[in-house]
């Protein structure tokens, strides 16, 4: 199964996810779009997107966060046009690489948000780098894998299973992200999505697959001081809200916001709200 990154449907100008006057970076350990100031003086705002996400799923937040913060969506290592780690994929090297991230923007502290899978990274980036973190906002994420008594085993056979048979994420992501999704979610929203994921090697994914299934924050989660939010859609079947109340349960402090009719897509479905919550949360560390 080929390990090079598929082309990306949408960075062509117009392409579906593509941001007025986002810009498209490729570093040295990170790829990423962009948006906003880059004046050093600017807060910095990093998007971690989730398990079926790339840089382009960010679309909304690109552009209505710009005129606050530079916004940053980065290709997960190895998803995209980000080379995957030299090392094997766990959260622990993954926490790191969010510090290597900012590095590579020049920011010494960044208000960190992170979706599914990269909520979860986020966790773990707080808690290892927590000089590094000035917010953190989680959005439709868990502290732990298998809250539900899903067996990890089983779960990680049936998300591989058309990967062994052969197909490429963009085969299945139409599938895939109709069952996340709320019932409200607009067309252009899921296009944005989909091109998303199409950018994702199987390889890449069954890396993050195997990593996913290793989670538990609950040690770390009572020694994140950043202030943190916990967003949640009321329609999210894959993280329920259970699961956000569980975070902020366990972070002295947390916030939770549940949100009326969105699903698992929550940064695209509920674009306004998210907007919102990140915005608070800047405002409150530069006041």
């Amino acid at each position: 199964m080929s390990d090079t990154a598929a082309p990306d449907p949408a960075d062509e100008l117009g392409g579906p996810g593509r941001s007025g006057g986002a810009r498209d970076v490729e570093g040295r350990r990170i790829a990423w779009r962009e948006a906003g100031p880059g004046a050093s003086s600017a807060p910095v705002v990093v998007l971690l997107h989730g398990l079926g996400g790339s840089r382009i799923s960010w679309e909304p937040q690109l552009r209505g966060l710009a005129t606050i913060a530079r916004v940053a969506a980065w290709d997960l290592p190895g998803y995209g046009a980000s080379p995957p780690l030299d090392g094997p994929t766990s959260f622990s090297s993954l926490a790191d690489a969010v510090a290597g991230f900012a590095d590579e923007l020049g920011a010494e502290r960044v208000h960190l948000v992170g979706i599914s899978f990269g909520g979860m990274i986020a966790q773990y980036a707080t808690a290892a780098h927590p000089e590094r973190v000035a917010t953190l906002t989680l959005l439709a994420t868990s502290p732990k894998f298998g809250l539900d008594g899903t067996e990890p085993d089983a779960w990680r056979a049936a998300r591989l299973a058309p990967l062994d048979a052969g197909q490429e994420p963009a085969d299945f992501a139409d599938r895939v992200l109709t069952a996340l999704a709320g019932p409200s979610i607009t067309p252009e929203a899921m296009a944005g999505q989909r091109a998303a994921m199409a950018r994702i090697t199987g390889a890449a994914l069954r890396r993050s697959i195997d990593c996913l299934i290793t989670h538990d924050s609950r040690p770390v989660l009572p020694s994140v001081q950043a202030p943190t939010r916990c967003l949640v859609g009321d329609a999210d079947d894959e993280t329920p809200v259970a699961y956000s109340r569980a975070i902020v349960d366990l972070v002295p402090g947390a916030e939770l916001e549940v949100v009326p009719g969105a699903g698992h897509l929550l940064n695209v479905e509920a674009p306004e709200a998210v907007n919102a919550a990140i915005r608070r949360q800047v405002e409150r560390s530069h006041r």
